[in-house]
């Protein structure tokens, strides 16, 4: 008894003396599982913006000592961060030109409003483009394209931008150049087979996954958000749209479009010469003209000289005068005016309402009198006094306090009266704000600079941060963008937030982490077959990648993979085509890639969603992964 009671104290001493030496060892990597820990628990309750987060955790491993200020803070001199500001400058540069709205236009016309039909273009869109260019790159491209989307066709924002994102990430696994961490792989795999991976050896894969994603993204667009929130949500963020203004002024049925022929009286002439106001009640809101191919809406004043086959936007409703009469007399040709004419001519002609001020230097004064076209650019086409549309001759009428006039030209004329603080309070904008492409006419040079940028990227001929860098210069030489909404365009806290993230793969790795893991991988796995040895390669990379990059995921796990594959004596090709496949399924959390967190704003999400979407499709992945891989790529 007295034997066994010295033995049992004997292995408790053993233990004691054991336990600090290990906690010393490992109590670094203990810190930062601590605080990987923490940062799922704030990321969870989303109590705190991500990007605040992020920069909290930056400071605590800085704080432990663990990582050197240097090591904590080298994402903001990684390339891959310039690359993803550049991006965003790029995908405002495609707003600005009209090109994301000729897209979104494009899909909508093809789709209509089936939601069905919309998530399949978007995602074999980006799916498509993202197959030879950075994955990042084409979520920064479609973000504004699927916002759009939502604006035009009432779907919510959830329901797309989410799909917009699972196809990004499955894009990487549409070619070997379509993601840095399948280029990562494929160089780890020469180290030991020179041949390594053709540029189609994943697409097979990639387009089963696709296939599967895109049934996922169909039958889960619901989990999200719901049809009755879908409503509410509408309701409260229901913006009043041209229609309604035409509406509400009592507009509708007053405009007409004629075009002058060649022997009309008005070639050569301007309005004011031509006196149609003052003694005809005749006013013209706008002219058609023909410009570098293709016909534009040109703003107009009391200067402005008529041309031969311009098409006029005239407003008869004040003329005591026979309009088909005046349009023949004058050399003019009727033209049909849709109901839709304004909403399609948005892009250049706007409305806004304004609100005169107290101080005004209108008041009291006519239209007439303040020479208001030939001063702002602009026609005021309605006047709401007390709450009533004035239906009386606008021209001549005296201005009050508290009138709301509505207003129509170019937008750039309507966005400069609300530097005329002293006469003006300038309303909300409409809806169609959102679709102005201030650089419309740069829409070539725009393409010619996205083209070259996917060149070279997959060219190789220069990094991908540089192609991009060269993109946004030719964007900037060829005034498609400028500094101002360069910077605008940036989404900050999107790069905080990955910034934040990173130091914890150097943490990890310099703990001795990931080599715990190889090591355990390979105690006790060694008895099992191929393939659960490759599910617990998948798992890992998932595991690994949910709170790191990709990238370096997949340069951590790689030589872990193929290493085990080597040991157990099978091919490493299947093991090193799970990482790449595996780092490319980090669908689970939104701070491990830059294609999640360029989404998180726009979309409205939170933490949780990701977590109620992105498990199910992992685990479909896995099978996927598991079924497919060892056909294309035999373990022995």
């Amino acid at each position: 008894m007295e034997q066994t009671s010295e033995s049992t104290t004997g292995l408790l001493n053993k233990f004691i003396t054991i336990l600090p030496e290990t906690f010393t060892t490992h109590s670094q990597l203990i810190i930062v599982c601590l605080l990987l820990f923490i940062a799922i628990l704030l990321f969870s309750f989303s109590k705190l913006r991500m990007d605040i987060i992020a920069v909290l955790i930056i400071t605590a491993i800085m704080m432990t000592g663990i990582l050197t200020p240097a090591e904590a803070l080298s994402g903001f001199s990684d390339p891959n961060i310039v690359l993803i500001a550049l991006l965003f400058i790029i995908g405002e540069g495609l707003v600005r030109t009209g090109i994301s709205y000729q897209i979104s236009e494009y899909i909508l016309r093809v789709a209509g409003n089936n939601e069905i039909r919309i998530i399949i273009l978007i995602m074999l869109g980006v799916a498509l483009l993202g197959s030879v260019m950075s994955s990042t790159g084409v979520v920064a491209i479609f973000i504004p394209v699927v916002m759009s989307i939502v604006a035009r066709s009432g779907i919510h924002v959830k329901r797309l931008m989410m799909p917009l994102c699972i196809a990004g990430l499955i894009s990487g696994m549409m070619t070997l150049v379509a993601t840095a961490p399948n280029l990562v792989v494929n160089s780890e795999l020469e180290k030991i087979q020179p041949s390594g991976f053709s540029f189609f050896d994943i697409t097979p894969i990639g387009i089963s996954i696709l296939i599967i994603g895109i049934i996922y993204c169909i039958v889960s667009r619901n989990w999200l958000v719901s049809t009755s929130q879908v409503e509410r949500d509408n309701r409260i963020q229901h913006r009043r749209k041209m229609t309604d203004l035409i509406r509400e002024y009592k507009l509708a049925g007053r405009a007409h479009r004629a075009a002058i022929k060649p022997n009309s009286a008005f070639i050569g002439r301007t309005i004011d010469s031509l006196h149609l106001r003052s003694q005809h009640g005749v006013n013209v809101i706008g002219i058609e003209r023909w410009r570098r191919f293709r016909k534009v809406m040109i703003p107009v004043n009391g200067t402005t000289e008529f041309r031969e086959n311009d098409v006029l936007l005239i407003d008869f409703s004040h003329a005591e005068i026979n309009i088909h009469q005046f349009l023949d007399v004058n050399g003019l040709e009727p033209k049909i005016l849709r109901g839709e004419y304004f909403s399609e001519q948005a892009k250049e002609v706007g409305m806004a309402e304004v609100v005169l001020l107290p101080d005004s230097t209108l008041l009291g004064k006519t239209l007439k009198e303040v020479e208001f076209r030939s001063k702002y650019f602009l026609t005021v086409i309605g006047i709401r006094r007390n709450h009533e549309v004035l239906e009386t001759d606008l021209f001549d009428e005296k201005l009050t306090m508290g009138d709301t006039l509505l207003v129509c030209g170019d937008w750039r004329s309507i966005q400069k009266l609300q530097t005329k603080t002293n006469d003006f309070v300038l309303l909300n904008f409409p809806a169609e704000i959102d679709e102005v492409a201030p650089a419309s006419t740069q829409a070539i040079p725009a393409l010619l600079s996205l083209a070259i940028m996917i060149g070279l990227m997959v060219s190789g001929i220069v990094p991908n941060v540089v192609a991009a860098l060269i993109a946004c210069l030719l964007m900037g030489a060829t005034r498609c963008i400028d500094m101002q909404s360069a910077y605008r365009s940036i989404h900050w806290p999107s790069l905080i937030l990955i910034i934040g993230m990173m130091p914890f793969a150097v943490a990890l790795n310099k703990t001795g982490g990931i080599g715990l893991a190889s090591e355990w991988l390979k105690t006790h796995l060694y008895s099992f077959g191929p393939h659960i040895v490759l599910t617990f390669v998948f798992l890992l990379c998932s595991t690994i990648g949910l709170f790191i990059s990709n990238t370096a995921t997949a340069i951590l796990v790689a030589p872990v993979a193929i290493n085990i594959a080597l040991d157990f004596g099978y091919s490493p090709y299947p093991f090193a085509m799970t990482v790449a496949i595996a780092t490319s399924a980090s669908f689970i959390t939104p701070v491990s890639s830059p294609v999640k967190t360029m989404i998180v704003a726009p979309g409205g999400y939170s933490f949780s969603d990701f977590v109620k979407i992105g498990v199910p499709l992992t685990i479909l992945v896995l099978i996927a992964d598991i079924l497919l891989v060892p056909l294309f790529f035999p373990f022995n």
